[in-house]
């Protein structure tokens, strides 16, 4: 019923920049929040950053000072400006939508969705 599609990943050295973007589609009423979650070789996938519709952000503290989240209500997305970056950054990100109100065949659900994730990879 909605789709994420996630742009932006890549390789780049540490202490460069990336940007990814996310942009949600479908028959989309509202989503309450949007976000970045990573998910690192071995490891638990981890949220990034978040924020809600009305903007109330959320980060992890490894990426406080680095990692600037912002969001387009009216378009339905959602950007995550990646500056500084570390080595320990890389992983595969996702995009989340936090219940995402969405018409299907005349009835409204309500759920979560992922995207397909995007690679970012930061060299030494």
């Amino acid at each position: 019923q909605v789709q994420l599609v996630e742009s932006g990943g890549g390789l780049v050295q540490a202490g460069g920049s990336l940007r990814l973007s996310c942009a949600a589609s479908g028959n989309i009423f509202s989503i309450e929040g949007m976000g970045w979650y990573r998910q690192a070789p071995g490891k638990q996938r981890e949220l990034v950053a978040t924020i809600t519709s009305g903007g109330i952000l959320n980060l992890v503290d490894s990426v406080k000072g680095r990692f600037t989240i912002s969001r387009d209500n009216a378009k339905n997305t959602v950007l995550l400006q990646m500056n500084s970056l570390k080595p320990e950054d890389t992983a595969v990100y996702y995009c989340h939508a936090d219940r995402a109100a969405a018409r299907h065949m005349g009835v409204m659900i309500v759920q979560d969705y992922w995207g397909q994730g995007t690679q970012v990879t930061v060299s030494s």
